[in-house]
């Protein structure tokens, strides 16, 4: 697994982040059906109980929202990956049906408000992560967007540079049917009633195996002060 570290620029933002690293062999196929109707379940409900103003107030989304702003960056001109899904599913817009881990964690950032990377583990140079802050004119090719301003956003970086931020990831890192040892950084700025980080693992672990076959499934979880375990 990679070491994560936390640089002072957010430590500073986000004392309470405790983020939860996920490691494991997938099958990364299409999205089967049996995934696909339980992302349509859930997008119902959330749809059916969330007025599209109270989308940003759900707590971890509001936590989140509260870091970008801490950090520098305007949360309603680069919304929060967790935020933006659930805005969808309010909207009555279709969500995009793609690979099994993609989607997976999709589903995860829904049920739970966080801002979820994942990451094709064997693109990662060197064995640390760094989260920090993003820097003026710091280049970042977001998955799908090309060239993303990410300047006072939370930035994962590796060797080379940044891979994950909780509005877009990177292509350099971004996952493929190719893709056999899956990394997970979850991003728990605040928390949802009855959905503290042990239950947040137990129902990553539970999708990743169901979904994508996931076995050798490594986990730790750090806080910004020290690693729980």
């Amino acid at each position: 697994m990679k070491d994560i570290l936390f640089d002072k620029d957010i430590a500073a933002a986000a004392p309470g982040l405790h983020v939860i690293e996920i490691e494991a062999d997938i099958v990364n196929s299409p999205t089967s059906d049996s995934l696909w109707e339980r992302i349509c379940r859930c997008r119902d409900d959330i749809k059916a109980s969330t007025p599209i103003e109270q989308v940003r107030h759900r707590p971890a989304i509001d936590a989140t929202r509260s870091a970008y702003k801490a950090c520098g960056k305007d949360p309603n001109r680069y919304r929060p990956s967790a935020e933006a899904l659930c805005r969808r599913a309010v909207r009555g817009l279709e969500l995009y049906r793609t690979l099994s881990a993609i989607d997976l964690i999709n589903l995860l950032s829904m049920m739970t408000g966080h801002s979820i990377g994942g990451f094709d583990a064997d693109r990662i140079v060197g064995n640390t992560l760094t989260l920090g802050v993003g820097a003026e004119g710091e280049p970042y090719e977001a998955i799908g967007r090309g060239e993303l301003n990410i300047a006072g956003l939370p930035v994962y970086r590796d060797a080379v540079g940044g891979i994950g931020t909780p509005t877009s990831d990177v292509e350099r890192t971004k996952l493929t049917p190719a893709t056999r040892r899956l990394l997970v950084t979850i991003n728990m700025y605040g928390t949802e009633p009855d959905m503290p980080a042990d239950a947040v693992e137990a129902l990553a672990r539970e999708l990743l195996v169901e979904y994508a076959s996931a076995t050798d499934i490594n986990v730790r979880h750090y806080s910004i002060c020290h690693e729980d375990n």
